[in-house]
């Protein structure tokens, strides 16, 4: 399995946040984030990153869960889900966790794979994530069998 690994800087373009009145500083965000990754993999690099993000917190910690896709520059895409772990400490808002690659177009169609994240909140509409993980294609695989 190809290792694979990025980062990126993604801004909020869209965000709802509703407080739940059944315990105190409780919030639920839903949230729209688009960014650019950054990769050594030329197939990685420069892939549009979109993904659509649930944050349930309780005084700053809590969890998050959602799916993304990324537009490789070939016109390829990857899809899959994430979840992770929500933490403030002070005014540093930071998320590790990780994502299961389950489907994509192109050249990787067939993809599957899985890795982790961690990350930053360094403004009210910006996020920072370095990510690392592995995948292998079906058609790969089936070639070498």
């Amino acid at each position: 399995m190809p290792d694979i690994s990025g980062s990126f800087t993604a801004h909020i373009t869209a965000e709802t946040t509703l407080f739940p009145e059944d315990q105190p500083n409780h919030q639920v965000q839903l949230a729209e984030i688009h960014a650019t990754q950054k990769s050594p993999d030329p197939s990685w690099n420069d892939a549009r990153l979109t993904y659509c993000g649930v944050t349930d917190v309780v005084s700053g910690n809590g969890k998050q869960h959602g799916y993304y896709v990324n537009e490789h520059p070939d016109g390829d895409s990857d899809r899959g889900s994430f979840e992770g772990r929500v933490t403030t400490a002070g005014s540093q808002t930071t998320i590790e966790g990780t994502f299961t690659i389950t489907s994509g177009t192109g050249k990787l169609n067939g993809i599957r794979g899985n890795g982790t994240f961690k990350g930053r909140q360094v403004s009210p509409t910006e996020i920072e994530m370095n990510w690392t993980g592995a995948y292998e294609v079906a058609a790969a695989v089936s070639r070498v069998a």
